[in-house]
Order: structure tokens, then C-alpha cells, then sequence
């Protein structure tokens, strides 16, 4: 259906000011805003449900853990992203030393390393039985009791782990940033007599801070959204909490106005990265090549610039590499083999399903906002991406509560007309968590959707709606072919952070379901850590794939 023909939609126009051309689609974009926001809106409605006491029991006595516990973990991550980030961003952008290349695109791969995998390899690799502590006491003599070792199962094992993998946000949206500065701005601050430590603080790191601000927004977000750290370490906070409301108490009113506080959370810090990219634009100087004006590092400051590359690689990447792929080849999980088909079936099933819907949906969407500028469908697309910065634990208590009451629903109409009661149809199937997934990462999909789509011209949408096609046949017939490049890494990163999402897998995946992260999380966390080592490196050995395209992606427009 032509769009512009439809009464429908020319009765929407009618309704709503600014709107312009492409209905179907444009009201397409909102519905789907509606459907993605709906878990948000029952998660904030439960807040005013009366708990008979219960949230006030809570309150008095694990309330106060849980907010203490979040502020340390996002103060003690934000302290590290920032000064690991923004650090390796600086070197390998505007320096010249041994390994630079390497490091450039190396330095992201700790993204492929989940925190709760990284918590795992850590515990075997620090705990009193493991290597570590094993060599110092051969090699000091010492007993049991003679000597201190810090427990990486803590609070700040938990911000050490959480820090390790969550980094790359800020060094890829700094070194960005750094990559757009201006020749002439560097070169002023060089002839002031500033050398590269006063350069970079009173020049370079003021205009990056809108891209540094972002990426350190995105960890954050991670940081709150972590389940499995957190729950492995023992430490308290709102996602454990939830989990253990809805499992433990099962009482979903105070599962929901837990997940409501923890928005709160969230809503502070996406405030906070607005209030620090500010007002102002910062612009840089288009494209650009550095190779001549890199400052040019020998002796113990080349050594020091790689070791700052190293440590982090090393700590983030390889090392907990190396350990899970020891666990995994000496010992491993003993059911490895037809178990593992299916785990690995499970996750690919779900990853692929919610890969192609959000890309397809993507693509739906950005188009209608690209044939329909107006203010409501942009206002639609704006909250249809806010799912990223939902925590998976709120997500699958706001996608439970109204999709259980469906199911109940619908199982007894039918067994009042038919008598033959349906069951659970959407939360005994996979239906329920491949919406939990959609309404979580549907933001990346439509973010890399529309980055490709802002690269092609309008004339090509002049050109085929002159000859006759709807906004429906240009999609799919001019950009859907131009945006292939695009698609695929959406869909890609889309596959990945399904592949690791625990929480919503956990609390909403049907009976008998399980997937390679909640292998490893259950293998793990009956200290089962070689077992759970088979699933974990899996898991790493998938991420990698995104990671190396990422990169790649990164580099090649500032190639020389």
C-alpha cells in the first residue's frame, strides 16, 4: 500500500502537527515504540502497588547494601575506564612507538570477554588452590596461615573485573574523538611551547570529552546491568536483589519496584553524560593523517607507552584467555560432546532469530524516519533505543508480569470455549525471551542501521519515488542492498550480546532451555570452574568474531 494514498494516515497527519509523508511506516516506528517501551511502563507502574510490608522490610535492611554497593562499583569503574581509556586512546592515536598497529586494534578485544567469564578465570587462577597462591607458598615456605592474599571474590575483585572489560567503550570513543581533532588546534598548542602532557590535558582531553563522556556512560550502564559478576562474587546490588525477590520471595511487585529504583540509577547517568558533553558543539577537522605528526616516543618512554597497551591486553584479553583455554583442554566439562549441540543450538537459535528480527525491524523503523521527518516518529526512534540502557533483570521483570497474565489469559478462554486449556504459550516457549532480547538490544541494531543509512543520498529516494516505487519498494529494492554492510554488523553485535546476556536468560528462559552462558553461570556457580570453562571459552571464541570486524571498521577510514 502507497503510504501517501491512505486515509488512515492522512487522518494521522491531520492529528498530529509535523507530520510528513510515509505513514505506514511512520506509524509502524511508533507501534514498535510501544511494544519496546510496554516492560519500562510495568516496571514503573508496580512502584505505586501496595507490597504489605515487604518493601519496607527490604528497605531497613538490604536496601541500604544494595545503593552503597552500586555507588562503589560505578565509582571505582568510572576511575578506571576513564584512566585506562582515555590513556591507550591518547598513545596509540597521537604517538609513535614499537607495536603501536598492534595495539590500535587489540586493545578492544577484552569486548568479547563477558565480566562473569572474566570472574570465573580470575577465581581459579587467584583462589587459594589455584596457581598463584600455590607458587608463592612453594616458594616462600609459607603454611596456610602465614601470609595475606586479597580475595578476588570482593567488591573491588568485582570493580577490577568489570573495569578489565568494560574499557574498550571508552577507548573507542576517545580515540575517535582524538582521530577528528584538528591538525591546526595540535599544531597552535606545539607552538605555545606545550609538550605532548600539557597538549593532552589543556587541548586534546577538553575536546574529547563529549566522546569520553559517552563511552564511559555506556560502561556504566553495563555496570548496573551486571548480573553475573556480582552474583558469582557474593557481592549485594539491585540485580541480585531482583533475582531474588522474584525467585526467592516470588513477589514480582517487589522484583519490579526494585528494577524501578535501579532505573533511577540508569536515568542519573545518562544525566550525567548529557551534563558532561554539554551545550557545546565540539567540532573537528574532518579527515585526517597523523602519521607525520605523531610524537615520536624511544628509550623508557616507548617502554612505558607499551607497557600502559600491554597491561590491559594482557589482564583483559590473554591472560584469562590462556586460563580457560588450560581449564578447558586439561579438564573441561565431562558432557561435553551432545549436550554441547544443544547448548550451542539453543544459543545460536535465539541469537539468530532476535538478530534478523531486530535488523529487519531496524531497517523498517530508520527508513520511517527517513521518509517521515517528523517530530514524532524522530521522538519514536529516540525511545525505541533506550532499551540498551535497561538492565536485563529490569527488562525480563517487566516483560514477565504483563506476558504472564496473557498466557493465563488466553489458556482460559480457550479452555472456556474449547476445554482444552492452551498453557503457557509465550513464556513456556522462547516467544517471551526473544521480546526480552528486542526490547534490550534493539537500540544497537538501529543505531548501526542508521548510521549506513545517513551515507545515502536523497536523490536516491527522489529518483525511485518518481518512478512510481512506495516507500515500502524502495526500501527494499534501493537501500536494503546499500545497507548490507551495515546489516551484518548489526547483526553480528546483536548475535554477540545475546550470546552473553545471563540475567534475562536466566530469570525468563523456558524449562529445559538452557543456553552456553547459563552453562557456565550454573557450572560456576556450584565451584565447578574447569567445567564451567568449556561453555565460558565458547562464549569468548563467538565474541571475538564482531570484535575483529569492529576493529577493522575502526581503522580502515583512518588508514594511510
Amino acid at each position: 500500500m502507497n503510504a501517501q494514498d491512505s486515509g488512515f494516515t492522512r487522518g494521522v497527519a491531520g492529528s498530529f502537527p509535523g507530520w510528513r509523508g510515509g505513514g505506514s511506516l511512520g506509524l509502524f516506528a511508533i507501534g514498535l515504540t510501544v511494544l519496546l517501551a510496554l516492560p519500562v511502563v510495568v516496571v514503573l507502574l508496580n512502584v505505586f502497588v501496595p507490597t504489605h510490608g515487604t518493601w519496607g522490610h527490604l528497605a531497613a535492611t538490604v536496601l541500604p547494601e544494595y545503593v552503597a554497593n552500586s555507588l562503589v562499583l560505578m565509582l571505582g569503574v568510572t576511575a578506571s575506564v576513564i584512566a585506562i581509556g582515555v590513556a591507550t586512546a591518547w598513545l596509540t592515536t597521537m604517538c609513535r612507538f614499537p607495536g603501536r598497529g598492534l595495539f590500535e586494534w587489540a586493545l578492544l578485544l577484552p569486548m568479547a570477554v563477558p565480566g562473569y567469564v572474566m570472574a570465573y578465570a580470575y577465581t581459579d587462577f587467584l583462589q587459594f588452590a589455584g596457581p598463584v597462591q600455590t607458587w608463592l607458598r612453594e616458594l616462600m615456605g609459607w603454611g596456610p596461615r602465614d601470609y595475606w592474599f586479597p580475595d578476588v571474590r570482593s567488591l573491588g575483585g568485582a570493580v577490577a573485573m568489570l573495569s578489565l572489560v568494560l574499557y574498550p567503550y571508552v577507548y573507542l570513543l576517545a580515540r575517535a574523538a582524538f582521530l577528528e581533532q584538528s591538525d591546526s588546534m595540535l599544531e597552535v598548542a606545539r607552538a605555545s611551547g606545550h609538550g605532548p602532557g600539557r597538549t593532552f590535558v589543556r587541548v586534546a582531553l577538553p575536546l574529547a570529552r563529549p566522546g569520553i563522556a559517552a563511552g564511559t556512560a555506556l560502561a556504566l550502564m553495563e555496570t548496573l546491568a551486571d548480573f553475573g559478576t556480582v552474583s558469582y562474587f557474593g557481592v549485594p546490588t539491585f540485580t541480585t536483589g531482583i533475582y531474588r525477590a522474584w525467585f526467592s520471595l516470588g513477589d514480582h511487585v517487589v522484583a519490579a519496584q526494585l528494577s524501578a529504583t535501579l532505573l533511577g540509577f540508569v536515568f542519573v547517568v545518562l544525566l550525567l553524560e548529557r551534563i558532561g558533553r554539554g551545550r557545546a558543539a565540539f567540532h573537528g577537522g574532518g579527515t585526517r593523517e597523523r602519521l607525520e605528526q605523531r610524537y615520536r616516543l624511544r628509550g623508557l618512554k616507548a617502554g612505558a607507552a607499551i607497557a600502559a597497551c600491554v597491561a590491559p591486553l594482557v589482564l583483559g584479553f590473554l591472560l584469562p584467555a590462556a586460563i580457560l583455554l588450560h581449564l578447558a583442554y586439561t579438564s573441561g566439562d565431562a558432557q561435553f560432546g551432545a549436550r554441547y549441540v544443544d547448548l550451542t543450538l539453543n544459543t545460536a537459535t535465539l541469537a539468530v532469530i532476535t538478530a534478523a528480527l531486530a535488523v529487519l525491524l531496524g531497517l523498517l523503523v530508520g527508513y520511517g524516519a527517513r521518509v517521515n521527518r517528523s517530530r514524532i516518529v524522530g521522538l519514536a526512534n529516540r525511545v525505541a533505543g533506550l532499551g540498551y540502557a535497561v538492565p536485563g533483570a529490569v527488562i525480563a521483570v517487566g516483560v514477565l508480569i504483563p506476558v504472564t497474565r496473557l498466557d493465563h489469559a488466553l489458556s482460559a478462554w480457550s479452555d472456556a470455549l474449547l476445554g482444552v486449556p492452551l498453557g503457557l504459550v509465550f513464556t513456556g516457549s522462547i516467544t517471551a525471551l526473544v521480546y526480552a532480547y528486542l526490547v534490550r538490544f534493539f537500540a544497537v541494531a538501529l543505531q548501526t542501521v542508521e548510521a549506513g543509512m545517513a551515507k545515502v543520498t536523497y536523490s536516491m529516494d527522489d529518483a525511485a519515488r518518481s518512478l512510481g516505487l512506495s516507500a515500502g519498494r524502495t526500501l527494499a529494492r534501493v537501500h536494503a542492498p546499500l545497507l548490507w554492510r551495515s546489516s551484518l554488523t548489526a547483526a553480528l553485535l546483536v548475535f554477540v550480546d545475546v550470546t552473553k546476556e545471563l540475567p534475562a536468560t536466566l530469570v525468563m528462559r523456558p524449562f529445559n532451555f538452557d543456553t552456553l552462558a547459563v552453562q557456565a553461570f550454573n557450572l560456576a556457580s556450584d565451584e565447578r570452574l574447569a567445567e564451567a570453562s568449556t561453555a565460558a571459552l565458547t562464549i569468548v571464541a563467538v565474541g571475538l568474531v564482531p570484535i575483529l570486524v569492529l576493529s577493522r571498521m575502526m581503522l580502515r577510514p583512518h588508514a594511510k
